[in-house]
Formats: C-alpha cells, sequence, structure tokens
C-alpha cells in the first residue's frame, strides 16, 4: 500500500502577520491599551539600533512586573518587564520542529523572522486553534 505524500506545513504557513510595535520607553498602562485597542495578547518591542534585539511582551510580564509587584502601571517602563532577547524562528522551519521548541523552551509564542525581518508571530495556541492542522 503506497503512503499519500503530504506536503510539509511551514511557519510561515501558520504564522499571524499581524506585529504590532511598542517602545520600550512606553509604560505598561500605554502598552496595555495597545494591547486592548489592537486586540492582540502580545507587543514587540523595537529595537533601538540595528545591533539590537528584539523584545517581546506578554500577559504573563505583567502579571508578574506589576500586578504581583505591586508597582503602578503609570510608572513601570516596557524595558523593565519585557522578555530580551527573543526566542525567533525562521519563516521555512517545518511547525513540528517550531512547536517541540516553543513547548521545550517554556514560551508560548515566537516571532518569525525571514530576510531578517519580523514576518509574523507562532503560538502554540494558532497551531491548533486557529489552522486546520489536524
Amino acid at each position: 500500500m503506497a503512503q499519500e505524500k503530504t506536503s510539509v506545513v511551514r511557519a510561515r504557513d501558520v504564522m499571524q502577520k499581524k506585529i504590532v510595535f511598542i517602545d520600550g520607553m512606553d509604560t505598561a498602562r500605554e502598552a496595555a491599551a495597545k494591547m486592548r485597542s489592537e486586540k492582540v495578547s502580545c507587543l514587540m518591542v523595537s529595537k533601538r539600533h540595528a545591533d539590537d534585539a528584539w523584545g517581546i511582551l506578554v500577559v504573563q510580564d505583567f502579571i508578574k512586573g506589576v500586578i504581583i509587584a505591586g508597582r503602578s502601571p503609570a510608572e513601570v517602563n516596557v524595558y523593565e518587564i519585557m522578555t530580551k532577547p527573543v526566542i525567533t524562528v525562521p519563516a521555512d522551519m517545518d511547525i513540528r520542529y517550531v512547536a517541540r521548541l516553543i513547548y521545550r523552551a517554556g514560551i508560548r509564542r515566537a516571532p518569525v523572522v525571514e530576510n531578517n525581518e519580523l514576518a509574523g508571530i507562532l503560538s502554540l495556541s494558532s497551531l491548533i486553534l486557529e489552522n486546520e492542522l489536524f
């Protein structure tokens, strides 16, 4: 019995293309407002210069760096609570390996890079819930 040949699904095939950026000097309050208005669960923190690394700000960063710490969101800058550097994945990476990397690294999402530029964001939940992989 011949096996059916399946095509490989790549990160670019399932990534979300909407990327919302914020400056590291903005406050946590401004970041939360931007997340609400843009309807996103993470923000990419812009590079300060060409050799800099991207940062990422997720809901868990607010919980740990603002709420649990008992700090005022108006007095906390994004750079104080963001994660940097960010684990990224190449756009042509097989999603089986992307899922394994994200899971083992203990993160929920990873930016997708193509030609040294951010092309999108991939999350574990988007692999299952927002795409017809199964």
